[in-house]
């Protein structure tokens, strides 16, 4: 038979409400043919590889695989049809197999497969999108900024996403009060660079390349935490669309008790759509970057929590290992200092290249902005995480010498291949702990941990449970609900509770460490 005869066929079969698959000779699906075939020939039969790629590298057949998924499309019956999307949404979404879609599909550390990718350019398109959530309760549903957080819950398999980095101005809204205006699109390398010729700056994290939204509604622990406190420490206000699709606006006279929660546990209430920050007037800083050699890891541990502690707060100070490497630990530290006189950034940041063999370093004094322009700029192709991330996270309110010996096991035990201290402390101690949902105002350093197996990391780090006070969510996936009591006081879990009831009586923000169960929500 023919090539033009066999498609024929294929088309009258697909008419009559058939399903034709062209195989090859060993009676196997060829899956390259099959997904061109498919592409121009019929929207209902969605297609696989019939088993492993073989390519030259790993890479190579997971980039065949998203390419057959890319030409093959998902023309299986949809999740949320056509007829569910406002035609405000009809240019904004992105499904399985459209153009796009690939960039849209997973996050920097999560692959994903959505059945629905919505991307709002506006508060009422927010709202728009927020109405098909409510009618598609029964698939996951998660927001996204950046697409950077540690947590990977801004993508699932089958669900609706919502992604606001269309979202993504920055406004100088009066500049004797130095307040700005922050789309949760932005990343925070774009606001550092839009604050600079300004002489201002807002810290955030340590990494440029994060999204300014998830980072503002959980916290914001960042290299410059200790002298001018967290980023929700600067917030002033924040526009939300709430479950039900009103648009708010909160603050400390406006909506004052969402604005209390927005501050910490902001994934539960709303979609931000704008941010309100008062910056800080910041002008040149020592950024530091050193890499140390230890051949014990217990001593450099405590050693850095004793330098850390004493450190006058303009200094804050992250530390980042892994495996050790025939008996050798190798760390970075990096951190700012903020002071434009050299003598005092030695003079800081001295102790804590004694606490190992130093084996490289690059102090340089510059602006916020140039220390988070180090961050890559995402493509075109977007993120490509794959897999699930595993993380633990908790925090540390003094780093004892129990604690230096049992994390050192930790680092040791095969289980993790990412240990980090954030410096805290401070600024960060400034603020009263009940301000706002964020009350983990005391500890000395926020710990995390990334390991390849759930199993395997949870058993090592339950080991430690003793030495923590609490959890910072933006760096926790273990789905046990007494994580959402770590990371919470009981006042303020209750407070929380109590307002989730109010403000998403449904729980249709429920992806995020969910602070009420299904079967509490009002249906």
């Amino acid at each position: 038979m023919t090539p033009e005869e066999l498609t024929a066929l294929a088309v009258q079969a697909e008419a009559d409400g058939q399903e034709t698959f062209p195989l090859d000779d060993d009676g196997d699906l060829d899956p390259w043919t099959t997904a061109v075939w498919l592409t121009a020939r019929t929207r209902t039969i969605a297609i696989e590889p019939p088993g492993e790629i073989a390519a030259a590298s790993p890479a190579m057949a997971a980039k065949m695989r998203e390419s057959l998924a890319e030409l093959g499309g998902d023309r299986g019956p949809r999740a949320i049809g056509d007829d569910a999307l406002p035609a405000s949404l009809a240019d904004v979404a992105l499904r399985p197999g459209d153009p796009g879609y690939a960039a849209r599909r997973s996050t920097y550390m999560r692959g994903g497969k959505p059945a629905l990718v919505l991307r709002p350019r506006t508060p009422d398109e927010v709202a728009d999108a927020l109405e098909v959530a409510r009618r598609h309760r029964h698939l996951p549903f998660g927001l996204r900024s950046g697409g950077h957080g540690v947590s990977g819950r801004s993508t699932n398999d089958g669900g609706l996403i919502l992604d606001v980095g269309a979202m993504n101005g920055i406004e100088i809204l009066d500049e004797r009060r130095r307040l700005i205006r922050v789309g949760p699109g932005a990343t925070w390398k774009q606001v550092a660079a839009a604050l600079d010729p300004y002489g201002w700056a807002l810290g955030s994290g340590d990494y440029g390349g994060v999204g300014v939204g998830g980072l503002a509604t959980a916290g914001g622990i960042g290299l410059l935490g200790r002298a001018y406190g967290l980023t929700v420490d600067h917030l002033r206000a924040v526009e939300l669309v709430l479950a039900d699709g009103t648009q708010v606006r909160a603050g400390d006279t406006e909506h004052p008790d969402l604005f209390w929660a927005v501050r910490g546990a902001g994934a539960n209430f709303g979609v931000a759509t704008a941010f309100e920050f008062e910056v800080d007037e910041v002008h040149e800083v020592g950024w530091a970057q050193l890499v140390l050699v230890s051949p014990d890891i217990e001593r450099t541990l405590r050693d850095f929590g004793e330098v850390a502690r004493k450190a006058p707060r303009d200094t804050t100070v992250f530390l980042v290992t892994g495996p050790p490497r025939q008996g050798q630990s190798v760390l970075q530290m990096y951190g700012i200092v903020d002071s434009a006189d050299p003598d005092v950034v030695v003079e800081r940041l001295t102790p804590f290249a004694q606490t190992g063999l130093l084996a490289q370093q690059q102090v340089v004094l510059t602006t916020y902005a140039g220390a988070m322009a180090g961050a890559s700029d995402v493509g075109a192709e977007g993120h490509q995480g794959r897999g699930e991330p595993v993380t633990r996270s908790g925090f540390l309110p003094v780093l004892t010498d129990a604690f230096a010996r049992d994390a050192a096991a930790l680092i040791r035990s095969g289980q993790v291949y990412f240990f980090q201290l954030r410096h805290m402390g401070g600024a960060i101690a400034d603020v009263a702990p009940d301000a706002m949902a964020f009350s983990h105002r005391t500890p000395e350093f926020q710990v995390t941990a990334l390991g390849a197996s759930r199993e395997g990391l949870d058993r090592a780090w339950d080991r430690l449970a003793h030495h923590f006070d609490g959890l910072y969510l933006s760096f926790e996936t273990d789905p046990r609900p007494e994580r959402l009591h770590d990371a919470f006081p009981p006042p303020v879990l209750e407070r929380l509770r109590t307002l989730k009831r109010q403000y998403d009586p449904t729980g249709l923000f429920r992806d995020n460490f969910p602070l009420i169960k299904d079967e509490e929500a009002d249906r």
